[in-house]
């Protein structure tokens, strides 16, 4: 076992399992429900992963079935699993001895992809305060908005505030109300702030603070900076102009909006469909052709080392660079003139290939075990729960326990992400001192 854990990477599944395990065993208590029963423990199982890995999907009605210290569970569950269980546990480390030690430095590498074991202390500072104040600067937003305008009550509004911010900027997607935004899809007091806080918390701490520092000269960005940060405006402005549009006359989502509120709504949403998992508009009652563009959205998720999930934004552009040279005939990728190292190419394809697989495998499974079920709803249910978006046409709660524990693996992979559990999981990890004589298949 020492042997097996001697590489950092292969603690990091093994660290969000434990919070897991250990929410299943709160939400199971009698004083997590609203009716003071026991839930069963598919449903604690699947609420503690799913705010573990800062999802957001649920197979109950939230507010009507989790008591106040249950929601509370799950709001610490949701910030724990947003910031990382490494980088939390090296935070209290570093709070309770001031320095940190060789091994927690190589952890907190693996978790949050830093690139170095300098002034790793510094970094984890500079986490805390950035989550912190953007949920601060969210809640006040939030729950001044209820308190004015909405008649709510000062400890209601801040704790809806609080709740709601928590959820925005980790990505989590659980809402206290049972149709979850659809009443603040035009107020733009409660949504953008959430949309916003999602955006910056999807992209990833290198980037962001990479962005910041060097915001003057974007040009000097490093090559993940640039993908995630571009990458990022590429995909929402697509997503928001394509939702626009197919939804433009429908009558169930934005159809009966004025102008500014079918922008407001499906700017929101869209932000909000990439990792975020809220839903301003009815979901179930979407167009056709709305649900293969959330799809891939979903799928391609967020920044790397960020609280969204998906294959990441940088993996997908990285990949669509690698195919244009391929075809331009080039021997080398080259990004902002920079030449993308091989290893981050196969690493690429690897996650690509690896999250197709996962996803194609549990669509089969969840319709081999769900009867009457279409394709694209499983495709999207199945999408969402890898992607740790959480977005949901209500299938996730229709399905037997089967399909929900299926949905509960899929969070877990999402969340821990695939090249790192496979790395984890890898039975041979040394290196080889010697290579093989040279063959050229023939490919396509």
């Amino acid at each position: 076992m020492r042997r097996f854990f001697r590489n950092p990477v292969r603690l990091v599944p093994f660290a969000f399992l434990v919070p897991i395990l250990l929410g299943t065993g709160l939400l199971m208590a009698r004083w997590a429900t609203v009716e003071h029963v026991r839930p069963p423990v598919v449903t604690a199982l699947f609420t503690a992963t799913s705010a573990v890995s800062v999802t957001g999907m649920a197979i109950t009605d939230t507010p009507n079935y989790w008591s106040g210290w249950g929601l509370v569970v799950i709001t610490l569950l949701t910030q724990l699993g947003g910031l990382g269980i490494l980088t939390v546990a090296a935070l209290v480390i570093l709070v309770v001895s001031s320095q940190l030690g060789l091994r927690n430095r190589l952890l907190v590498q693996a978790e949050t992809a830093e690139f170095g074991i300098g002034d790793v202390g510094r970094l984890l500072r500079r986490i805390a305060l950035t989550v912190f104040a953007c949920e601060a600067v969210m809640t006040v937003l939030i729950a001044g908005r209820l308190w004015l305008a909405y008649d709510y009550p000062f400890g209601r509004a801040l704790w809806s505030g609080a709740f709601h911010a928590v959820q925005g900027f980790n990505n989590g997607g659980f809402a206290l109300y049972t149709d979850g935004l659809l009443a603040f899809s035009r107020d733009p007091w409660v949504s953008l702030p959430l949309a916003i806080g999602a955006i910056i918390g999807g992209l990833g701490f290198p980037a962001l603070f990479e962005a910041v520092r060097e915001w003057r000269q974007p040009v000097h960005w490093a090559v993940a900076t640039k993908l995630t940060i571009w990458g990022s405006v590429v995909l929402l402005v697509i997503g928001f102009v394509g939702l626009l549009t197919a939804e433009w006359t429908n009558a169930s989502t934005i159809g009966q909006y004025d102008v500014p509120g079918k922008i407001l709504a499906s700017f929101t949403q869209i932000a909000l469909s990439r990792t975020g998992g809220y839903s301003v508009l009815n979901i179930a009652a979407l167009q056709e052709e709305s649900y293969p563009l959330l799809i891939v959205l979903m799928f391609i998720g967020g920044g790397s080392a960020s609280t969204a999930g998906g294959i990441k934004v940088s993996t997908f552009f990285l990949l669509a660079f690698t195919i244009w040279a391929e075809l331009r005939g080039e021997p080398d990728v080259t990004i902002g003139h920079r030449r993308v190292a091989t290893a981050s190419q196969r690493q690429a394809v690897t996650v690509a290939l690896l999250s197709v697989a996962l996803v194609a495998a549990g669509t089969m499974l969840l319709l081999l075990l769900t009867e009457g079920v279409r394709f694209v709803a499983a495709l999207f249910e199945i999408t969402s729960a890898f992607s740790t978006t959480g977005l949901t046409i209500g299938l996730a709660a229709e399905l037997p326990a089967g399909g929900q524990l299926a949905l509960t693996v899929l969070m877990f992979i999402g969340r821990v992400g695939t090249l790192t559990l496979g790395s984890a999981i890898a039975l041979n990890t040394r290196r080889r001192l010697y290579r093989y004589p040279q063959e050229q298949p023939i490919v396509g």
